[in-house]
């Protein structure tokens, strides 16, 4: 894939293309699903501004149940022989679920399947994200996780151009919009389920915890004791408190961005261009990122991302027009994959290695659990207020509360 110093191990490859095929499905979730169901929406009476709103509150949902759900997974997934099931069935329901999106559905059964297929996606995470530490060793966590990122970015754009064709050339086709749409769903899901048999085949868990009888009830013993524990571990616990703040901006810009756009004025085309333009430029960018992390700290590579995304919520408070949008795109791009990465990256060499779904699990709560909270203030204040703009005043403040604790959590990790 990439020329490195060491080349890519084949475990190291199959990680990498999880990326490749779950970005696929996450891509749909920031372009063209928002749009089917805004449109949908509409169709049946519903005004932008309240379809904005249950679009943010079904994000909220999904979130939620995997924030509750991911701790005591990922404290399961830890015990030996159970990681890899565990991701697979999640994996399944995320499959099953974005390929159940082409049925004829209504605004409301839509977004209930959306959850499902949401919960499947973001459940999964949990476990592939902990696999890292199975995969590949602590010198290279961040070159990893940035390749993961780039390559998920980049790779996920071929199910994505073949989609754009297809709803685009649906005249010529001689399909309707909505079938043609339909159609991108089941690609999706075929392309994120095909690229992902590599890793099922071959990964092995090699850090765990040895099987006791009752692992559930163990499992929720060991999750209790690691709360009590990371209390006392305060360079662990402050990273996570700042990532909760930091990562709520990054995750609600990723996922409200299509609604956002299009309650400001741009059109349908313009904003599923502008967002695949995101996909390219933020392959090389994270990329760049990846080798970055050889010559400076990790921490100065996340401040700055952090810094460049306060940025960008604040241009975004006078968004009303085309080329601003894609401009907003391309902005987004350059720390989209470096954030998410060396955050991955950054904890997963923080915690300890048998113990790494269990940390995945919690890191999945404040994650999870920060998506939750910015999707529903941006629901909430979208919908009292009339005006998307007013959401994106919290996502900024986010930004300045999440650089602040970061910067704590590194002193105290000294």
């Amino acid at each position: 894939m990439v020329k490195t110093r060491e080349r890519l191990t084949k475990l190291e490859k199959y990680w990498i293309m999880y990326d490749v095929g779950n970005s696929a499905f996450i891509l749909l979730v920031s372009t063209i699903i928002p749009i089917y169901f805004k449109n949908i929406a509409s169709a049946s009476g519903i005004s932008a501004a309240n379809s904005t709103a249950f679009w943010g509150y079904a994000i909220s949902v999904s979130t939620l149940i995997v924030a509750v759900l991911g701790p005591i997974l990922g404290t399961l997934a830890d015990t030996k022989g159970y990681k890899k099931p565990l991701f697979s069935m999640l994996l399944m329901l995320g499959v099953l679920g974005c390929t159940a999106l082409s049925l004829n559905l209504s605004w409301l059964p839509f977004l209930v399947v959306f959850v499902i297929a949401k919960v499947g996606v973001s459940g999964s995470l949990i476990f592939y994200d902990a696999m890292l530490s199975d995969v590949t060793t602590d010198d290279r966590m961040d070159l990893l996780s940035s390749l993961g990122y780039a390559w998920g970015y980049i790779g996920s754009c071929i199910p994505f151009t073949i989609s754009l064709v297809i709803i685009l050339s649906a005249d010529k086709l001689s399909i309707s919009a909505s079938a043609a749409t339909k159609a991108a769903f089941i690609l999706t899901a075929a392309w994120w389920f095909i690229v992902t048999l590599p890793l099922f085949r071959n990964y092995k868990q090699l850090h765990y915890v040895e099987a006791e009888k009752d692992a559930l009830k163990i499992a929720v013993i060991r999750l209790k004791d690691t709360f009590g524990d990371i209390k006392n571990q305060k360079g662990i616990f402050t990273f996570l408190l700042a990532f909760f703040f930091y990562i709520d901006g990054v995750y609600t810009i990723i996922e409200m961005a299509t609604s956002y756009g299009k309650d400001v004025g741009i059109s349908d085309n313009n904003l599923l261009f502008a967002l695949l333009l995101t996909q390219v430029v933020a392959f090389p960018f994270a990329l760049l990122f990846g080798k970055l992390s050889k010559k400076y700290r990790t921490k100065d590579l996340i401040n700055v991302s952090i810094v460049g995304y306060f940025l960008i919520t604040i241009f975004a408070l006078q968004l009303d027009k085309a080329w601003e949008f894609w401009f907003l795109a391309v902005c987004v791009a350059m720390f989209q994959g470096a954030i998410q990465a060396l955050s991955r990256s950054y904890f997963a060499k923080i915690v300890p290695k048998e113990k790494s779904s269990e940390y995945f699990g919690l890191y999945d709560i404040f994650g999870k659990g920060a998506s939750f909270t910015g999707a529903f203030l941006m629901g909430i204040t979208t919908q009292i207020s009339g005006n998307s703009k007013t959401g994106v005043v919290f996502i900024a403040i986010m930004f300045v509360i999440g650089y602040y604790i970061f910067n704590k959590a590194v002193k105290i990790q000294k």
